[in-house]
């Protein structure tokens, strides 16, 4: 998250679910001013915000006069039935990236990275067709992850209720709870229904993990990112300069998984490996264009190939794509999640929040993320039961040549550094 003043700018599609301890970020102050809207300021302040900087000027088809006008002329009694027709207003812009928060929990959003979470460690997303909630990812080495949680997973129950006509701020109220506490979760998975049983728990997030690999294409450094965090930058330019003293001849950097996180770490993340062209392009409903740019600081120029698949979202996609799209790397793996939308975080005078949805981004090329996603250079597929078995039951495979998308990575920057080595030898 961007801090920009009054606001939270979010490259992510996910809404984490756990409960987070906040400690820095102190946006949560407004809720503890001594003013306190009422209902119908709020209702108000709301509507204005969408106004003005909702992603589509036409309000997706909805006339927004009209609506500002409805729910302004009934009655209010408390806070409660305001936050109702909030929920109703924004419900009618049918975009589930938009949504009001009460003050508990946009407390629980507010994510201070330096914090400790609470909870069973998943990403979610509201299908924007079918209204059913689908877990993004499962963040690595969380409860959910351990017990075979995987993206593209349909929740359709949460502790026997039906989540048919249930937003993620619901969902984030039933799941989250105390460590040690445990959620029952009814998921459909290619036709199949499963029941998981999970223990919540606190949850310590490293965002990069780092480390040499000896293979036939030689000594490779291989990064493994989980999520796009505030301190994930920072990692990132420590394994690289530490891998870069160990002579590697290339990196494979694996997004597989990873749902994203802050736009501002995508985009410094990427600046480590680009040297010159555009990183990503945030588009308002004037069309006016925000483009990040390199900036001539790139750590390594050495080869790379990328991992993704499925639960690569977000600040997964605009950093994949732009490699992609600059030629700096080749994408391995399957088509990405498909999520193209930035949203702003705004604080209301009750303590409340809202997410609104002020932006699309594109890859450098001008390609339109949302919906579709990254498609890879190179395909490799894997079945559910395989990917069951590298993440979950034999761990010690993984980013090894037991691992079909890792030896494809491989296989490509032996054969870049053969025809490197050929180039060299004419030379």
């Amino acid at each position: 998250m961007v801090i920009t003043k009054s606001r939270l700018v979010l490259g992510a599609t996910a809404v984490t679910l756990s409960t987070i301890a906040v400690t820095s970020l102190g946006i949560h102050s407004r809720g503890q001013a001594l003013f306190k809207a009422s209902p119908k300021e709020l209702i108000d302040e709301v509507w204005q915000i969408v106004y003005r900087q909702y992603v589509d000027g036409t309000f997706n088809q909805v006339d927004w006069q009209a609506v500002r006008k409805e729910y302004l002329s009934k009655s209010y009694t408390n806070q409660e039935e305001a936050y109702k027709s909030i929920r109703e207003m924004l419900k009618k812009l049918e975009d589930p990236y938009t949504r009001f928060m009460n003050p508990e929990e946009f407390k629980n959003m507010q994510v201070d990275t330096s914090g400790e979470l609470t909870g069973i460690g998943i990403t979610i997303s509201q299908d924007e067709k079918t209204k059913q909630l689908v877990v993004i990812a499962p963040i690595e080495d969380t409860p959910a992850f351990k017990m075979g949680v995987l993206a593209k997973d349909v929740i359709l129950e949460i502790d026997g209720k039906s989540t048919q006509g249930m937003d993620t701020n619901q969902a984030v109220s039933l799941i989250r709870g105390e460590a040690g506490t445990k959620v029952r979760l009814k998921i459909l998975r290619n036709g199949q229904k499963k029941q998981f049983d999970i223990t919540r728990a606190r949850i310590e997030i490293h965002p990069v993990k780092y480390s040499e690999k000896q293979t036939p294409a030689g000594n490779l450094g291989y990064i493994r990112l989980n999520q796009f965090s505030a301190n994930a930058a920072k990692e990132m330019k420590d394994a690289i300069s530490k891998l870069e003293t160990k002579n590697v001849s290339g990196y494979i950097l694996d997004l597989r998984g990873n749902p994203g996180g802050l736009l501002f770490s995508s985009v410094d993340i990427a600046r480590m490996w680009l040297d010159k062209g555009t990183i990503v392009s945030t588009i308002d409903r004037q069309g006016e264009q925000e483009r990040e740019v390199a900036r001539g600081r790139a750590l390594t120029t050495k080869p790379l190939v990328v991992l993704v698949d499925k639960g690569s979202a977000s600040a997964s996609e605009i950093l994949s794509g732009a490699l992609q799209d600059n030629k700096r790397a080749t994408i391995v793996g399957t088509q990405t999640f498909g999520k193209g939308l930035v949203q702003s975080v705004r604080p209301l005078e009750d303590g409340s929040g809202l997410a609104v949805t002020i932006a699309k981004y594109h890859t450098p090329s001008g390609k339109d993320i949302n919906k579709h996603g990254i498609d890879p250079d190179v395909k490799v597929d894997l079945t559910d039961a395989q990917r069951q078995d590298l993440w979950l039951k034999e761990r010690d495979k993984l980013a090894t040549l037991e691992d079909p998308q890792f030896a494809k990575a491989v296989e490509i920057l032996g054969k870049q550094a053969a025809k490197n080595s050929t180039t060299t030898n004419k030379n």
